[in-house]
């Protein structure tokens, strides 16, 4: 356990529209995130850019993931918390 809480787990997903997704954690919380603002960098174009590759996202390593490599971390998803690139950019910015 870390100071948020226990670590979480995506055990399951449904992409609903747009850049929604239905995530299904494994302790049974059922939330719908809009993962705009997670999908910035070159390995998230082609999921940004082409509807097809952002909906055959899957759940693999316990978080969703498409087939390029990309994820996004279950406790960023959970906790609503800040994305990779926005934390940079305040540290770039400090």
């Amino acid at each position: 356990m870390d100071q948020l809480g226990p670590r979480v787990r995506v055990s399951g997903i449904q992409p609903t529209q747009k850049f929604k997704v239905l995530f299904t954690f494994a302790h049974g919380v059922r939330r719908e995130i809009d993962l705009e603002s997670f999908l910035r960098g070159p390995i998230f174009e082609p999921i940004r850019n082409e509807p097809a590759v952002f909906r055959a996202a899957r759940v693999a390593g316990s978080t969703i993931a498409w087939d390029n490599g990309a994820d996004i971390d279950p406790d960023v998803l959970y906790y609503n918390l800040k994305p990779a690139w926005m934390e940079e950019l305040e540290i770039q910015q400090a």
